[in-house]
């Protein structure tokens, strides 16, 4: 009954939604994928909502407790239906203020009922009220269609209840999971368009609101875990920390956006270049000879002669959302999850493809497995990027593995989009992230001479990456494409992050490189974090900007500077100055420790150094500043 009532009701809902916003919707052309994908969404929320009542099933639904279990369907069924109801009232007037359906932010103003109500009664009086009889009529329907039942005897004994019920709770499980592929269905899975709030239309606001509720479970506040600094204080020490490292931008005054940099390019440019940032899953400095690591990666340490590579690069985090993050938002790591997946972050953040958007640029997303995955695919349509390819994108693929198409497909589609935007003259940037070195390392047969037995291991893996990337830079070197683009290769983070130290530093070490175009050799020496990529990026390019992004512009520095790194790992902070490292535990006081990059051993001081204290506060304000900037929504460009 909860289907018969939901399904229609849900699907009518969205209907009319898309209609009222017929001019965004035709513009994406897929308005009868939205409403198939549309019933796929509601059926996981309806399912969702069914699953206590087959939980309780076997234990209520027998004949002796059947009058019981039958005023509890009827309770559970209306009141749900009436949520329900409520929730895709409240969305024409949400959308219409936010854009989008009903989401984290509806969630945190129930915090404030005495406001809302006001807001609601002075603003939105005939919304609230006939809202409010709308969802009393759903409610009211569901109970009359559902009172019929009340009549009805227990259908079954108890041996069929338990026969049929592990068939019913298996089909309810795969209703909401709704894939059988490595992932469940979230909403990322369903960011079909390039317009965020075309997307949510395909979503319930029901489900919107229940995956907003589940994502603020993991947006921890790192104030609670470090310490606390009061706003004024973390701003003080993040404009001392720039000042202290030599950045030459200056910051803009504004209260709104206290991190916005006024950027201007050190290379002058007629036109600016166009970049391609070429992400590498788990490309730790443990697979490149130079770096410490095993010889795998012949290539890599071929290119490196052509550009610019960085010997102390280090990654901010673990996972690869953290890359992502940092990468291509130059934001600093929290405890927290990576603003990838964080709700506040899904419209206008910062990004490099929107810093870049504001100058022209078309950014494209090239993946070979499924880019909802970690909800990518969500996330960078929300923030400037235009295009998304992914799994489904590649037509006859030489070879599919567990996490996508192989890494040649990969570079082969890259190099055929690149050739396509040169040839329309458009400005580009291009993110490419590579899947082989996650397990279970698969890749094509005949492609490399194996590093060792067997063959599905992180170090064959790598060394076939290396060889797709070396194919793909072979074509590149000779395409027309080569001279107006800026290469970057870097990785996300290096694999199993591990170690018995509070921050295995050697395990942050990654391989750097930017190549392309006009651009000299160099070795970086400073030790530099993933943040500070972006910044850099737009100087070479030659691309004027104002930015929020606190990483350092590396072609200002002088050559001899120690530089600076921070690193998330789990919950404790490190941050490097040098050879200097400071480590922030949750309700302890900070640790201080040595690295040497020699021996890659990270050394506990035997008692703080003579700055130790201003080390410390340094660190823990820019361990605060990211949360802070987040919950406030003040990272973000200015209006243009």
């Amino acid at each position: 009954m909860l289907f018969l009532i939901g399904l229609p009701m849900l699907t009518l809902s969205r209907a009319a939604l898309m209609f009222w916003q017929s001019e965004r919707v035709a513009a994406t052309g897929i308005w009868p994928t939205m409403l198939l994908q549309g019933i796929r969404v509601d059926i996981i929320q309806l399912s969702l909502l069914a699953l206590p009542l087959l939980l309780l099933a076997p234990l209520l639904a027998g004949e002796r407790l059947w009058p019981a279990w039958r005023r509890l369907n009827i309770v559970w069924i209306t009141l749900a239906i009436a949520a329900l109801a409520l929730l895709e009232i409240a969305s024409p007037a949400f959308i219409s203020e936010y854009d989008s359906r009903p989401n984290r932010l509806f969630v945190e103003y129930l915090k404030y009922p005495n406001e809302v109500v006001a807001m609601l009664w002075n603003g939105f009086r005939l919304h609230l009220v006939g809202g409010l009889l709308v969802t009393g009529l759903a409610g009211w329907s569901a109970w009359r269609v559902m009172r019929n039942w009340q009549r009805r005897e227990a259908p079954w004994s108890g041996w069929k209840l338990w026969l049929t019920w592990p068939i019913l709770f298996l089909i309810c499980a795969l209703a909401i999971r709704s894939t059988l592929q490595h992932r469940a269905a979230n909403p990322a899975m369903f960011a079909l368009t390039a317009d965020p709030m075309v997307n949510t239309l395909i979503l319930n606001s029901a489900w919107s609101v229940t995956h907003a509720i589940y994502g603020m479970q993991h947006e921890a506040n790192s104030s609670d875990i470090y310490g606390k600094m009061e706003a004024a204080d973390i701003l003080a020490e993040f404009r001392q920390a720039r000042a202290s490292f030599g950045t030459p931008h200056p910051l803009v005054d504004d209260a709104e956006i206290p991190t916005l940099v006024d950027q201007k390019a050190t290379v002058r440019r007629a036109k600016p270049l166009n970049l391609v940032i070429i992400l590498e899953e788990s490309l730790g400095a443990t697979f490149v000879e130079s770096l410490g690591g095993v010889p795998v990666t012949p290539n890599l340490e071929r290119l490196k002669h052509e550009g610019w590579w960085f010997e102390q690069l280090y990654a901010t985090g673990t996972r690869s959302i953290r890359g992502i993050e940092a990468v291509t938002t130059g934001f600093l790591p929290t405890p927290a999850q990576a603003v990838v997946k964080l709700s506040l972050a899904q419209r206008n953040f910062s990004t490099l493809a929107s810093t870049l958007g504001q100058h022209g640029y078309e950014s494209e997303f090239i993946y070979g497995g499924e880019a909802h995955f970690d909800n990518m695919r969500g996330f960078f349509t929300g923030n400037g990027f235009t295009h998304i390819t992914e799994q489904k994108d590649y037509k006859n693929p030489k070879f599919v593995a567990g996490w996508g198409v192989s890494d040649e497909d990969l570079f082969d589609k890259t190099h055929e989009r690149l050739s396509a935007k040169h040839a329309e003259g458009q400005p580009s940037f291009t993110l490419v992230f590579t899947s082989t070195n996650h397990s279970p390392f698969d890749f094509p047969d005949g492609r490399i001479e194996l590093y060792e037995q067997p063959k599905a291991t992180d170090n064959n893996a790598v060394k076939y990456t290396d060889h797709a990337l070396g194919e793909f830079m072979v074509k590149a070197k000779a395409s027309p494409y080569w001279q107006d683009t800026l290469f970057v290769v870097v990785a996300d983070h290096d694999i199993r992050v591990r170690g018995d130290s509070m921050v295995p530093v050697e395990r942050f070490h990654i391989p750097g490189l930017i190549l392309g175009a006009d651009l000299k050799p160099k070795r970086v020496r400073t030790v530099a974090s993933q943040i500070d990529l972006a910044p850099t990026l737009l100087s070479l390019m030659g691309v004027d900007a104002k930015h929020p992004m606190p990483g350092r512009d590396l072609t200002r520095e002088a050559d001899d500077l120690p530089g600076r790194a921070v690193m998330q790992y789990e919950q404790n902070y490190g941050w490097m100055e040098g050879k200097q490292v400071v480590v922030l535990r949750p309700e302890k006081e900070p640790a201080f420790a040595h690295y040497d990059r020699q021996t890659k051993h990270l050394s506990a001081a035997e008692a703080p150094p003579a700055d130790g204290e201003a080390l410390a506060r340094r660190a823990l304000a820019h361990a605060l500043l990211p949360a802070w900037l987040y919950r406030e929504q003040r990272y973000r460009l200015p209006e243009e």
